[in-house]
């Protein structure tokens, strides 16, 4: 199976762990991951105003690229995820913004939202499969308590991510089941952890992070896993406790599993 691959500014750089990881499983899984040619950087946070179309206009050309190649588009940065993601769906459901879009896209097919958007753990789940992941683990991790922190960029807005269920998301534990762990679930899993106010608001950032990593020890988490690069960095690097809670990508317990 073949995905066009959207990697993201923030994996080249300081989340480097999660694409070198996140590649070195799909290699090792059978799934080929085919990065864009002259990507450009997705914006990370979402642009709210309808006439906001410069900030859409990298995720398009993404997602025509995707289209031109018949290909799924692969994404596994939360944030990048989030962003093209509800791109997409502006564009098949938004006939002002499809146009004006389309109206900067010169001497390429105008793009109509015909690309499908996979996270990398969707891709896990619905074309490998978690029981085929399993049986392809060679070192498992028994005995690790790991929670899964979602965030909020998977999951909300529900109807538009599609992700899972909001409120009470599985999918994230059933990836650390069939890794051999045993998964944690505690009632901050699916909460914001503040990145997006870490710059102006670093106390009240650093006290809802806290609030996460609590929640998981309280419920006996030996680590977190996460797929949000901003997320990782404000429980790890912000978040205050009274003990220390290892935050990990989730291609990182995946690739140690798979021992590559």
């Amino acid at each position: 199976m073949v995905f066009d691959y959207y990697p993201g500014c923030t994996l080249k750089t300081e989340a480097r762990e999660l694409d070198e990881a996140g590649r070195r499983s799909a290699a090792a899984l059978g799934i080929e991951l085919q990065e864009l040619d002259a990507w450009q950087c997705c914006g990370a946070v979402y642009p709210l105003g309808r006439d906001e179309i410069a900030p859409r206009l990298s995720s398009v050309r993404a997602l025509a690229a995707a289209r031109d190649h018949r290909r799924d588009l692969l994404t596994l940065c939360s944030a990048c995820h989030h962003v093209i993601k509800r791109v997409n769906h502006d564009i098949r459901t938004d006939e002002k913004i499809r146009d004006t879009a389309n109206s900067y896209m010169e001497g390429e097919q105008a793009y109509q939202g015909e690309t499908k958007v996979v996270h990398y753990l969707e891709m896990l789940r619905d074309t490998l499969g978690f029981d085929e992941l399993k049986n392809r683990i060679k070192k498992p991790l028994t005995g690790m308590k790991i929670g899964a922190y979602y965030g909020c960029l998977l999951l909300r807005p529900g109807k538009v991510m599609s992700f899972d269920n909001p409120e009470n998301p599985s999918i994230m534990e059933s990836f650390i089941t069939a890794l051999g762990a045993e998964p944690v679930i505690y009632p901050y899993r699916n909460e914001c952890c503040g990145g997006y106010i870490t710059v102006k608001e670093k106390d009240q950032a650093a006290r809802t992070a806290s609030r996460v990593i609590d929640s998981a020890l309280e419920h006996g988490a030996d680590c977190l896993i996460t797929a949000c690069p901003l997320c990782l960095y404000n429980i790890d690097v912000n978040g205050t406790s009274s003990k220390d809670l290892p935050v990990y990508y989730i291609t990182q317990l995946l690739a140690q599993a798979l021992d590559v």
